[in-house]
């Protein structure tokens, strides 16, 4: 009798973590949750909170892993000075289980209230990246610091004029750090256990957005997109293997690219979406189809799925487009979120099915249906204050945050 209530908690604990959300977008870093089946009723008095914790100011997206929810912020610069601060909570309870800060001095950097990128979350490690090039690793059980490395001081990496917001990158033994170092090392391979410096490779400054990993004619190679050019670069070091110019205003390379059916799709905000066609060898890349005018995203990574991509546009809200062609099948009228200067939701698929959640601007958890015929919501509600940040879903749960809370709240199941 003790054993099989004991092994029904062991089941239920499992199942309830089963595919955390240990890095940006996700286990698999598509913006893919497998999640359980949920059901698209949604209680009439909002999704049942199950806590709720206060935190400082931060663009950092939220992770979850083996019970512990991580997440960076920026505490009171008169309480603290000038410092970022990862936190470690417990999933479960919402209460605090360590705390590591750091001194890091913004100056005049733009939209400086905190750090930007998501905490990744691996083989019992915690990997961060500051706004200022503050790279560290810790214990995910107590915190403590494994290594640590400036990468400005360091590497000379250049910092954007947002500060640096991809999250490092897990690519088997090392981790990746896309922060523009010279006199090479647009991304830096670091050794994930002494936070060496393995490789580097590339030329061109640092986006907004983590590199792509993908395999093509039997060579890895990373996508990275960089306020000049569109590159793909050998994984393991050296120079570009190709380049697609694209000079961006303000260098606002922001949103992680896709790769689809041999295509990347890149995403501007000023000057539109590039496809761009990626043969067996390394230099057969043509542009497939650009639109500069009715196709302009900004921080959210466009959602694939079997041949249509799902773009939030600037000026027309959500979009529905054909990858291969560009072709416009339908807008949403700004339904999702409401229409802004810099309209902003993070977007993930719902397990196989077409529904997806996203995270609005104003902080309302929506979940809709998404297929090539048109957009159907299903369900929504105000879960915290004004974000841009991206949740982690886990289990039957959501953690969202904005700058002052993160809370975690239950979606019901089917």
């Amino acid at each position: 009798m003790r054993l099989g209530f004991a092994g029904l908690l062991l089941f239920f604990a499992t199942n309830l973590w089963a595919n955390d959300w240990s890095r940006w977008r996700g286990a698999r870093g598509d913006g893919n949750w497998k999640a359980p089946a949920l059901s698209e009723n949604w209680p009439e008095d909002g999704l049942k909170r199950i806590w709720k914790r206060n935190v400082s100011p931060g663009f950092s997206g939220v992770s979850v892993a083996d019970g512990r929810v991580f997440l960076m912020d920026r505490p009171d610069k008169k309480k603290h000075g000038e410092t970022e601060r990862v936190l470690c909570l417990d999933a479960n309870s919402g209460d605090i289980l360590w705390s590591f800060s750091y001194k890091a001095e913004y100056g005049d950097l733009d939209y400086g209230k905190g750090p930007r990128a998501s905490v990744t979350v691996r083989f019992g490690k915690a990997y961060s990246l500051g706004a200022v090039g503050h790279a560290f690793c810790l214990d995910v059980k107590t915190g403590k610091e494994l290594w640590g490395r400036d990468l400005v001081k360091e590497e000379k990496a250049r910092v954007p004029t947002w500060g640096f917001s991809a999250a490092p990158e897990p690519y088997g033994e090392r981790m990746l750090y896309h922060v523009g170092a010279r006199p090479i090392g647009s991304v830096l391979a670091l050794d994930a256990i002494t936070g060496k410096t393995r490789w580097r490779t590339g030329k061109e400054p640092a986006g907004y957005g983590p590199p792509v990993s993908i395999t093509r004619g039997g060579r890895r190679e990373l996508i990275c997109w960089g306020p000049n050019y569109i590159v793909g670069l050998p994984a393991g070091g050296g120079e570009e293997l190709w380049n697609i110019p694209y000079k961006i205003t303000y260098g606002v390379a922001i949103a992680t690219p896709i790769y689809r059916e041999g295509i990347v799709l890149v995403c501007g905000y000023w000057h539109g979406s590039k496809a761009i066609e990626l043969g067996e060898e390394p230099g057969d890349v043509k542009i497939l189809w650009e639109e500069e005018e009715a196709l302009c995203g900004l921080m959210s990574q466009p959602l694939y799925r079997d041949g249509f991509c799902y773009l939030l546009d600037r000026r027309h809200g959500l979009t529905c487009f054909e990858l291969k062609t560009g072709k416009i099948l339908w807008r949403d009228n700004h339904k999702l979120t409401p229409k802004d200067r810099n309209p902003q939701a993070s977007l993930v698929w719902v397990g196989e099915t077409n529904r997806a959640l996203g995270l609005n601007a104003n902080g309302e958890l929506v979940l809709c249906e998404l297929t090539p015929k048109g957009y159907r919501e299903l369900a929504r509600d105000q879960v915290t204050g004004k974000t841009w940040a991206h949740p982690a879903y886990s289990g039957n749960r959501v953690f969202a945050r904005s700058d002052r809370e993160i809370v975690c709240l239950e979606l019901p199941p089917e």
